[in-house]
């Protein structure tokens, strides 16, 4: 008797696709991803988990792409091109950011090097960039944590923003190292030196202000547009290395928490919590139960849905799941590509072997597809 060979990939051993649907408690609407080893392919699945459009791009994913209100895809890509800064930086570069239509014709696309993770379509019709930048000599000896010796060739970076219009003008610039003070926002320790900050989201708030995570100091702040100040931050004593501050309908702030190297528990969990902008309270949080049954150290997002449900992206296992108000999960699809980070240099674990990760993933409305 033939033995069955055992898929040795724990992920997809327990099986990709989807996992759970819930008809009466979902929010009716479709979902879209991009599979963080692809090689620019961005899909939109119904609620049967069926691919019903997918975008094929000239780049690999930097990390993400997302709908805009007039229906075309906006996407962060990954050129290569470019030499590295440091060794690490191929696990999350960008380098271009574009507009495509839903038949894949690029109509508007704008290059920088230092551009990562993030960037965003603002109202006024421009675009805002996530990017890095070296800080000054002068700075580096008050950057307090991290790994003792891990500056890039004696350097450390931190981010920079770039207001960007359609014709490549830089028409507003903030620097990070200007307005965080090294006294306070400190590398968590087990993080290299060669970033300060390690943005991880930039976006526009309805009052026009920008928000901005930085994972390596467990920081969420809000920009002042007009002044540059910093007028509003959550930092490490309620965040441990979160990705997405997204601001809702009612002004409250949905912060994906992966909760890696928490301050106040050595257990690993992630959470998704909603945080009252004027109090900074939690008043409304996802976990699982137990808490380390959904745990990503990195990438992964969340957003609120229309009916008041919430999208969660588990990044790290390439899982995308709706949870109601109360918690409980009504739809569930994991991400069934897999593949290896081409990642030239890269010297991290989360570079090997094959994996399915997916930065962030949104669901739309059938209105807001209205060409599907």
């Amino acid at each position: 008797m033939a033995t069955a060979l055992i898929d040795q990939n724990t992920i997809r051993r327990r099986g990709t696709g989807l996992r759970a649907y819930n008809p009466d408690k979902v929010f009716k609407g479709y979902t879209l991803f991009t599979p963080l080893t692809g090689n620019g392919e961005v899909y939109l699945l119904n609620l049967e988990g069926e691919v019903v459009h997918q975008w094929d791009l000239p780049y690999s994913p930097g990390l993400y792409g997302y709908l805009l209100p007039n229906g075309n895809l906006f996407y962060n890509g990954k050129t290569l091109d470019i030499p590295p800064h440091f060794p690490l930086w191929a696990a999350f570069k960008g380098g271009v950011v574009l507009e495509a239509d839903p038949k894949g014709n690029i109509i508007w696309e704008y290059k920088h090097p230092s551009h990562h993770h993030d960037g965003r379509r603002l109202r006024n019709g421009n675009t805002i960039l996530l990017a890095i930048e070296k800080i000054p000599q002068s700075l580096i000896p008050q950057i307090k944590g991290g790994v003792a010796g891990t500056e890039a060739d004696g350097d450390i970076y931190a981010d920079v923003l770039y207001e960007v219009t359609s014709a490549g003008e830089i028409v507003w610039t903030w620097h990070a190292h200007e307005h965080l003070d090294p006294e306070i926002f400190t590398i968590t320790p087990q993080d290299q030196r060669h970033e300060w900050t390690h943005g991880n989201t930039v976006g526009e708030l309805a009052d026009g202000n920008i928000i901005v995570s930085f994972r390596n100091i467990s920081t969420v702040v809000i920009v002042d547009r007009n002044t540059g100040e910093i007028i509003w931050t959550l930092g490490d004593d309620v965040l441990a290395q979160q990705h997405f501050p997204n601001e809702l309908a009612n002004g409250n702030i949905l912060i994906f928490d992966n909760g890696a190297h928490r301050r106040h528990t050595a257990l690993n969990f992630s959470r998704v919590i909603e945080v009252n902008r004027q109090t900074k309270e939690i008043v409304w949080e996802y976990a699982d139960n137990p808490p380390q049954n959904f745990f990503s150290s990195y990438i992964s997002g969340a957003q609120r849905l229309p009916n008041g449900n919430t999208l969660i992206t588990e990044g790290a296992y390439g899982r995308i799941f709706e949870v109601t108000v109360t918690g409980e999960i009504v739809w569930e699809y994991v991400n069934p590509h897999f593949a290896a980070r081409n990642l030239p240099g890269e010297k991290s674990p989360v570079a090997r072997g094959e994996q399915n990760s997916v930065f962030r993933a949104f669901r739309y409305a059938p209105e807001k597809v209205p060409w599907l």
